[in-house]
Formats: structure tokens, C-alpha cells, sequence
């Protein structure tokens, strides 16, 4: 399969099942921003959780593909899967809320001026009940451009509080991008 382009202005957002490509081509389109414009005001937010399940290795980080560059600003959370590994509903909840705690330093810590933005596994903050996935895109809307991922499909079709909030999350997420790529089914 060949990779869609991924437009040099504006935010995308790009979506799909676990292990159709998200990743690879949010990488891909940070290295190709670091090949045209080097490191300067490049802000990189990486939320994936990575969990092997059967051998197989489910989500992951954007350093599977591309090492971010020094000079790049790197905000990396060591982020639970609630779905996958709370032990009932009730912890998935928690974990979902550590998960934001911890995000929020990150987004703290971020420059101030970002002149591009990707993100790798954007709902992963926002899978709690008082998800709000604005301040990371009104983050990203002071960029020249922004490219996100995110988890679309089965997964997160569940009646549990933290599927509710993940697709409220990529609503929102859908709604704000300027185009959203979809990879459809793996």
C-alpha cells in the first residue's frame, strides 16, 4: 500500500484501526518536515501506549519508524492502555485519568511557539469523562501545520466510560482538523 500524502499546511488528522499505518505516516511526515525545514519549532507529543498482544505489537511509538532529531522538542508520555490493561471498567478509569494528569505537564512543557506539531496517539489524554482535547488543538492551530493520529473503529466502539470519552474525543478531534485521512481496515 502506498501512503497518502500528507498535506504541508494546516492540521490533519489521520485515523484507522490498530496497525493500518497511522503511525508510520505521521512519521513520514515529520521527517519529511525535518528533511525541508530542519528541527526549528518542530513539537512532537508522543502518547502511544505500547502493548504486545499475541505477538503482535498494537499501537507503538513514532521511534519505531523515525528517530526524532535533536532540536526537536519531545514530549513523551509513558501512557497506560486502559481497555487493555485494566482489570475492570472502574480501572480503566483511573488509568485513563493518570494518563491525563500526566499529559497536562506535557502540555505544559511544550514551546510556546510551535511551527509544527505531531502528535501519535492523540485521544489517549482524553479517555476520561472530562476529556477536552482543546488545548492541545488550539496548540496546534498556532502551527503552520499539525498532524495527529488517533484510533477509529471497533476498539472503540464499547459502552464502557472510557470508549464513550475516546469517541467524543475523535469527534471533536474530526471536527477541528482541516482533513482527516482515513486508513480504513487493516
Amino acid at each position: 500500500m502506498t501512503d497518502p500524502a500528507v498535506p504541508r499546511s494546516g492540521t490533519t488528522l489521520i485515523v484507522g484501526p490498530s496497525n493500518t499505518g497511522k503511525t508510520r505516516l505521521t512519521a513520514r511526515a515529520l521527517a519529511d518536515r525535518v528533511d525541508r525545514s530542519g528541527t526549528d519549532g518542530v513539537a512532537i507529543f508522543e502518547f502511544a501506549p505500547e502493548i504486545e498482544r499475541d505477538g503482535r505489537m498494537l499501537g507503538g511509538r513514532l521511534d519505531r519508524f523515525y528517530t526524532p532529531p535533536r532540536g526537536a522538542w519531545t514530549g513523551v508520555l509513558d501512557a497506560h492502555a486502559p481497555r487493555a490493561s485494566g482489570d475492570s471498567a472502574d480501572e480503566a478509569v483511573v488509568l485513563a485519568a493518570d494518563n491525563a494528569a500526566r499529559a497536562t505537564r506535557l502540555f505544559d512543557a511544550a514551546p510556546a511557539d510551535p511551527r509544527a506539531v505531531f502528535v501519535n496517539d492523540a485521544t489517549i489524554p482524553f479517555q476520561h469523562g472530562d476529556g477536552n482535547p482543546d488545548r492541545l488543538l488550539d496548540y496546534c492551530v498556532r502551527a503552520e501545520t499539525a498532524v495527529l493520529n488517533a484510533l477509529a473503529g471497533d476498539t472503540i466502539a464499547g459502552e464502557d466510560d472510557v470508549s464513550r470519552a475516546e469517541r467524543r474525543t475523535l469527534s471533536t478531534l474530526r471536527r477541528r482538523a482541516d482533513r482527516v485521512i482515513d486508513l480504513g481496515e487493516a
